[in-house]
């Protein structure tokens, strides 16, 4: 039946609906005062009421499908639906007596996730946990944040984590987010909450990448690297990149730096605990190239507290993408990373001193585990203040033999 015939008739009836053909778009039917019969293109038939809300946008709300929902009973609905209005009552749509009820429970994503973050306090390093939370809210919670996480399926998760991988090709960040939701999920199964995990086994599917945040070159071109960084046109990012050859910290210890934290008398960095990934402070010995670089930094420092500040807000430290960018517009795109300079010194070090397997790890920052985080409490310092020197006077032998060439 067209909806054209439907023209003279007074009085519509659930046979005159039933009948109804769809159209290439779709429409709808007043059939009483604010009730509207809805027919798809694909043919599917709902009830939809129209009114305004109490800020006086005209708002579309669905009461149901048709046949399931007949016409004496869709009249009834929206004289509920309007009795209420006339009432100043809020009429909610299905979708947000979904979420009402989701919140209510505490079975939406936001709060396992936080819930979950809240676990992390006392391993992770604040700043850690503040890096994290906005990476999760920025991923993930934007766009899963306040559906119940019960019900979010092991194919949604496959797929939003396969095409952030194809758009952004962010191999780490993704493989973390992954494990920082799989383990939420772990939380919610020890509540009771769900009886599997709809991410167990989703890495295997997922596409393979390189690891990006510890590209790096090798040895032999480091030389070059290091002359290319000298003749960087920004002389804070230049010798920021420097530093991160020589002392080799992780690039987030080296932003959020602060000239307190030196004490060049000592030739000692001490690094905060709340800058730290394992959540300890550490002294750092500084090798003479080191403290050079920081003088030469003191002669052109802005007021900052930060050695790196940004250059938007003197009260926040550079972003590692300064870094990056810097080495993109070096010509070292995909070939070296600020954290991949870590990995240089580590197989440098190791095949030097294969003997002081604790220093270089004390050098690193690596956490200790196991029986040796119980009863090793040394910090190997006058061993890593000989090794920390003899990296830096090797990386300067080799950038110094290139210029003899």
């Amino acid at each position: 039946m067209k909806r054209t015939a439907l023209n003279g008739i007074k009085q519509i009836k659930d046979t005159h609906l039933y009948n109804l053909e769809s159209e290439d778009k779709e429409y709808r039917i007043s059939c009483d005062a604010g009730l509207y019969f809805r027919v798809s293109p694909k043919g599917k038939k709902s009830w939809q009421v129209r009114f305004k809300d109490e800020i006086g946008k005209w708002k579309w709300h669905s009461i149901g499908a048709y046949p399931q929902l007949s016409l004496v009973q869709a009249k009834l609905e929206a004289s509920t639906i309007f009795l209420k209005l006339q009432q100043k009552e809020k009429v909610l749509t299905k979708k947000e007596i979904e979420l009402q009820r989701v919140e209510e429970q505490q079975l939406n994503l936001k709060s396992l996730m936080y819930d979950w973050l809240d676990t992390k306090k006392t391993t992770w390093a604040e700043i850690t946990i503040k890096k994290e939370t906005q990476s999760i809210e920025k991923r993930i919670l934007s766009v899963f944040g306040d559906l119940d996480f019960t019900k979010i399926l092991p194919q949604q998760w496959l797929s939003f984590f396969q095409d952030m991988l194809r758009n952004e090709s962010i191999y780490n960040r993704v493989e973390k987010l992954v494990s920082h939701c799989r383990n939420a999920y772990d939380l919610a199964k020890f509540h009771g909450q769900i009886e599997s995990n709809p991410l167990d086994g989703i890495l295997k599917y997922l596409d393979k990448g390189s690891k990006g945040n510890m590209k790096h070159v090798s040895l032999q071109e480091l030389p070059n690297l290091i002359q290319s960084i000298r003749s960087y046109r920004n002389p804070h990012t230049a010798i920021a990149l420097e530093l991160l050859v020589i002392l080799f910290p992780r690039p987030q210890e080296l932003r959020y730096a602060k000239w307190q934290d030196f004490d060049f008398e000592k030739r000692i960095w001490i690094k905060p605990a709340e800058t730290m990934k394992c959540g300890i402070s550490q002294v750092v010995p500084l090798p003479q190239q080191a403290v050079y670089l920081f003088f030469r930094l003191k002669e052109i420092r802005t007021i900052s507290d930060y050695l790196f500040p940004s250059r938007d807000s003197l009260t926040q430290p550079i972003s590692e993408a300064t870094l990056n960018n810097a080495l993109k517009n070096l010509g070292y795109r995909g070939r070296q990373s600020p954290h991949g300079f870590r990995h240089i010194a580590s197989t440098a070090l190791n095949n030097q001193f294969s003997d002081k397997e604790q220093v270089i790890e004390a050098c690193l920052a690596h956490k200790k585990r196991g029986v040796k985080a119980v009863y090793d409490k040394a910090t190997h310092l006058d061993e890593r203040v000989r090794v920390m020197q003899w990296w830096a006077n090797y990386l300067e032998q080799i950038t110094n033999e290139i210029n003899l060439d």
